[in-house]
């Protein structure tokens, strides 16, 4: 049994608050269960150099995890980030430029942070999917100060984990699902049903290709989910 007597394709409770921080062009405070993170978007007017002479503009993100977000401290990354910090870093990056034309950002960078608050598994996943509601915000700023022409979004995105635990296909998993599951794995997919990428790992023994379509089902099901509770927040927003 699955705490809170949550079902096999059940997703945790999910709320998404808008606006959170006072200061950023965009932000959200997202949580999932008991795993909280705060996503913001803070627009600057340059881009890379590597990128000048390009006509567009350019998204990168940042990940923290804060020292007491875990049962145990873990210690800042004071002397630069470890390698689980920057693979996440570039995920979420990813992520979000994967949906976005960036040739109608031309001339802005965004810079996404995620730090989370409280992890109980997932905090990859939720950090992509606070950080699309963050950038939509911001970008939807722009577009009210007519620094940029229109949003660039293409369409929105949403990630969420899914895993095998004890034999069984489980949805949205938390930490002592996720230490004990035979399998894990993390979707990041478009509303459209687009791949953006697919992370999935197999312990002791390798998961079939059934295995495999009925996880990427139960994913599409928690981020259709995922993508109409990211709506709700930006229409609750006030940009």
């Amino acid at each position: 049994m699955r705490n809170n007597n949550r079902k096999f394709d059940e997703l945790r409770n999910i709320e998404i608050i808008p606006n959170y921080n006072l200061y950023a062009e965009g932000s959200c405070l997202i949580k999932c269960g008991n795993t909280h993170v705060l996503c913001t978007a803070s627009v600057d007017d340059k881009i890379p150099n590597w990128l000048k002479g390009e006509e567009k503009g350019w998204i990168t993100a940042e990940y923290a995890l804060l020292p007491r977000a875990t049962q145990t401290r873990v210690s800042r990354e004071t002397h630069g980030v470890g390698g689980r910090t920057h693979e996440i870093q570039r995920l979420i990056g990813r992520s979000l430029r994967a949906i976005t034309d960036l040739r109608l950002l031309t001339g802005f960078s965004i810079h996404i942070d995620c730090d989370v608050i409280q992890a109980d598994g997932g905090t990859r996943t939720a950090s992509i999917t606070g950080s699309y509601v963050a950038l939509y915000l911001a970008l939807e700023k722009l577009v009210k100060e007519q620094k940029i022409p229109s949003n660039p979004i293409r369409e929105a995105v949403a990630a969420i984990s899914v895993g095998i635990c004890n034999n069984e296909a489980l949805l949205d998993l938390e930490y002592e699902e996720d230490c004990h599951a035979q399998v894990d794995a993390n979707f990041v997919l478009t509303e459209n049903g687009n791949i953006v990428e697919i992370q999935g790992t197999a312990e002791e023994k390798p998961f079939t290709p059934e295995e495999y379509a009925t996880l990427l089902k139960l994913a599409q099901k928690g981020i259709s989910e995922l993508i109409n509770i990211q709506k709700g927040a930006i229409e609750n927003a006030k940009i």
